[in-house]
C-alpha cells in the first residue's frame, strides 16, 4: 500500500526547537501577561481562561492567579491546550506585527513543496495549537507556506505518545493509517504512529538514531514510496 499523505511534527522536525524555546516561549512569556488581562472579558480568551481554572484545580482563580498558572505552566514547558490556545493568540499579534518570523529548515520547504507537487497530502501534527501551527508556516522566513497543507492537528486529536492520537488522525485525514508517513524527531511518537499503522521516518538532524525507525539527518533523503 503506497504511501498518499504526510504527516509531519514541527519541533526538532521541520523547525529548530531554538526557534520555540529562544523565541516563540521568552515572547509569550512577556506578553501573555498583558494579553490575558487587557482580553480576560472575550469571548475567546474568556473560554481558555476557565478551562486553566479546571486543569489547574482553581475554580475561583482571579485573573492574576490564571497569570500566574500559565506562567509556571511555560517555565515547566506543560502541554496544556488551554496555555497553547492562549500562546497562539499572543503569537498571532507578533507574527501580525512583524515581530516574529517562523523558522522552517530550508530543507523542509524544498521538499515539501516537491512532495506536494508529486501529489502528496502534508499535514501537520504538532503538540502547539493549530492557530500556532498556521502562524509558523504561513508567517514563515521563506514567506507563507500555508497552501502546502491540507490540514493540521494538536492535542485536541490526543496526546502524541498514544496510538489511539494518530489513529484519529488518520480517520480524520480519511486514509488507512498504511498510507500516512509520520516524520518527527521523537521515539515514543514515531513507536505510537507505528502501533496504529503508520509508516514513520525520524529526523535526527545532529546524527544518532532513533531506535527501530528509518533515521535521516534531512528531509532531502526521505524517499515517500520507500517507506
Amino acid at each position: 500500500m503506497p504511501v498518499r499523505a504526510i504527516l509531519t511534527d514541527i519541533e526538532g522536525t521541520t523547525s529548530a526547537v531554538s526557534f520555540v524555546f529562544d523565541v516563540l516561549f521568552p515572547y509569550a512569556r512577556e506578553h501573555l501577561p498583558a494579553f490575558v488581562r487587557r482580553h480576560a472579558a472575550e469571548a475567546e480568551v474568556a473560554t481558555q481562561l476557565e478551562a486553566v481554572r479546571a486543569e489547574s484545580g482553581e475554580a475561583d482563580a482571579d485573573v492574576e492567579r490564571i497569570v500566574e498558572i500559565l506562567l509556571g505552566w511555560i517555565a515547566e514547558d506543560r502541554k496544556a491546550t488551554p496555555l497553547k490556545a492562549l500562546q497562539g493568540m499572543v503569537w498571532e499579534q507578533g507574527y501580525r506585527a512583524g515581530e516574529l518570523k517562523g523558522h522552517v529548515y530550508p530543507d523542509a520547504v524544498a521538499t515539501m513543496r516537491r512532495w506536494q507537487h508529486e501529489g502528496y497530502q502534508l499535514y501537520v501534527y504538532s503538540s502547539g495549537s493549530i492557530q500556532a501551527q498556521r502562524l509558523i508556516f504561513g508567517c514563515s522566513e521563506a514567506g507563507d507556506l500555508s497552501p502546502l497543507f491540507s490540514g493540521y492537528f494538536d492535542t485536541t486529536s490526543g496526546s502524541k505518545r498514544e496510538a489511539a492520537s494518530y489513529a484519529r488522525i488518520a480517520e480524520a485525514i480519511g486514509r488507512p493509517p498504511a498510507e500516512i508517513l509520520f516524520l518527527s524527531d521523537v521515539l515514543q511518537e514515531l513507536d505510537a504512529a507505528r502501533a496504529a499503522g503508520m509508516r514513520t521516518c525520524g529526523l535526527a538532524r545532529e546524527g544518532g538514531e532513533l531506535d527501530g525507525h528509518p533515521t535521516v539527518s534531512s528531509f532531502t533523503v526521505i524517499e515517500p514510496a520507500a517507506c
